[in-house]
């Protein structure tokens, strides 16, 4: 079968999350592009020009031509769906596929003979056929192949990330047949500087995209296992990274709290698979052991420091810098193992959105550091990176701890502070 694209096919985005809305609006420049997401409080406010992810302008959502719905019944005739819906894991961190098999079950009454589902969730090697396929056959009553097409394109989207943006990355296709994947490499083409990269399967495709995350969390796991034992002998792992990153081939890494929706979650998608075919997944799964405890270590270190309980302010609780996403974001993490180790915690977070803290994790955050000057921490953890937090000066310091007290430096954020003689400072 041939695809007929030109600036009158309909694009339907399923899910309008930190993936599909800039995909949607990048889409919505070349095509008949409509956006699709199951929440309307969500379709609400981009049609009032507000995103809280942060990734599209008010600007620049409210003068794009992108179609804004929450019924089926508005993408029932699109020539191709776009999949973006999110693939977490559960408390026992296996694959959560539930969001996909509901984007299947929405779809397969609406779809029309001929459209083209494409997913772009990170999944194991095999889901699209295994999964998807057989989901759309069952709730369309039509034929995976010969009625309806399947293909692959895994997002690359970096939260917060204004440089490698949707429009300038290299975008890996793969369709069910030639004509499909040369479907998706004129579609993706279109709007993106990148270009595309056709692999030679979908399996491959979803390999591709499980391997990207899985390979990051290993290398920042040894780098987190070195600063442990760094820690153990006096010295910090910043200041060992400085002198061999002089070295022009060294692979450079930071160490710290490693969430987020990928790189924490993925590898156990790819380490699942791989028990499946009876193989044990010993590197993926030691890299995912030691970033995950990383919160509980550095706890340790900072009460360590400290002379029993006492009230402690933590900067940041998003996953990373200047991003108000808090998916599985480890700072949660360290502020339990705090307490458990019988110290208070009060949040501050430049970026996040107080209503979300609460809601996921039962979080009042502290509205302005202007309204805890005076409070006399004994410690202040410098938990993510954000702008505002580089900005604070040795006054700044002074006004939020007691005489004596400790600013603790997981990321690096002040290595050239200047601070009070008698606060003192320790970096991870």
């Amino acid at each position: 079968m041939s695809f007929n694209l030109s600036s009158e096919s309909r694009i339907a985005v399923v899910g309008l999350g930190y993936v599909g809305l800039p995909l949607a609006v990048a889409l919505a420049k070349k095509f008949d592009c409509i956006g699709f997401d199951i929440s309307e409080s969500r379709i609400a406010e981009l049609k009032e020009g507000f995103d809280r992810t942060e990734e599209i302008d008010k600007e620049t959502m409210l003068a794009s031509s992108l179609k804004l719905t929450a019924s089926t019944d508005d993408i029932k005739d699109a020539m191709v769906y776009i999949v973006t819906v999110p693939t977490p894991v559960d408390d026992d961190h296996k694959p959560d596929l539930g969001p996909v098999r509901s984007a299947c079950e929405l779809l397969g009454p609406i779809i029309p003979k001929g459209a083209v589902v494409v997913f772009e969730s990170t999944v194991y090697p095999g889901v699209t056929d295994e999964l998807c396929g057989p989901v759309l056959e069952q709730t369309s009553g039509m034929k995976c192949g010969e009625d309806f097409y399947l293909g692959y394109s895994p997002e690359r989207i970096n939260p917060g990330d204004k440089e490698h943006t949707v429009d300038k990355i290299t975008k890996v296709i793969s369709g069910q047949n030639d004509d499909v994947t040369e479907l998706l490499a004129e579609l993706y083409g279109a709007v993106t500087s990148g270009g595309v990269f056709r692999a030679t399967s979908i399996r491959v495709a979803e390999a591709a995209k499980v391997i990207e995350n899985a390979q990051r969390d290993i290398n920042i796991a040894f780098v987190n296992e070195i600063a442990m034992i760094f820690q153990k002998l006096g010295i910090s792992v910043y200041d060992v990274l400085d002198a061999a990153g002089s070295k022009w081939n060294f692979l450079k890494f930071s160490p710290g709290l490693v969430g987020g929706h990928c790189i924490g979650v993925d590898p156990y998608y790819l380490a699942e698979r791989a028990r499946q075919i009876n193989h044990d997944p010993r590197i993926i799964l030691s890299g995912r052991a030691i970033n995950d405890n990383m919160a509980d270590f550095v706890a340790e270190r900072i009460g360590a420091q400290l002379s029993g309980s006492g009230k402690i302010l933590m900067l940041g609780l998003t996953f990373k810098e200047n991003c108000p996403d808090l998916r599985n974001t480890k700072s949660i993490d360290l502020i339990d193992s705090l307490r458990r180790r019988g110290f208070t915690v009060d949040v501050h977070d430049a970026a996040a959105y107080p209503e979300e803290a609460k809601k996921y994790y039962d979080i009042d955050l502290v509205p302005s550091l202007d309204e805890v000057k005076n409070q006399s921490y004994v410690a202040v953890i410098g938990a993510v990176g954000h702008d505002e937090y580089q900005a604070l000066s040795g006054d700044d310091f002074e006004a939020l701890l007691e005489p004596g007290g400790l600013i603790a430096d997981i990321k690096r954020i002040w290595s050239d502070l200047d601070k009070p003689k008698y606060i003192r400072k320790w970096q991870l």
